[in-house]
């Protein structure tokens, strides 16, 4: 059974928002590793290029890590909003 996809055939819903936070926070794809593994999630710099560029799917807890260390909200990282 195939995975399930944006409507646009993207395998997640934050990677815009992901790579617009990083940048507005100047944190490269590597700091933001060292961020989240500070707070205890285990992501590293591979995972959230492999999020940025849409070839990995996000799990709930990458979604909860990255909206805690942005602090923004869920919605926010999905919708834009």
């Amino acid at each position: 059974m195939p995975k399930p996809r944006a409507k646009s055939g993207e395998k997640n819903l934050v990677s815009r928002q992901l790579i617009e936070l990083r940048r507005q926070n100047h944190y490269s794809q590597r700091d933001l590793a060292y961020r989240l593994q500070l707070a205890g999630y285990d992501m590293d710099k591979n995972v959230i290029t492999r999020i940025e560029t849409n070839q990995r799917y996000v799990t709930d807890v990458e979604l909860k890590a990255l909206s805690e260390v942005f602090h923004v909200s869920y919605d926010y990282l999905i919708e834009g909003k």
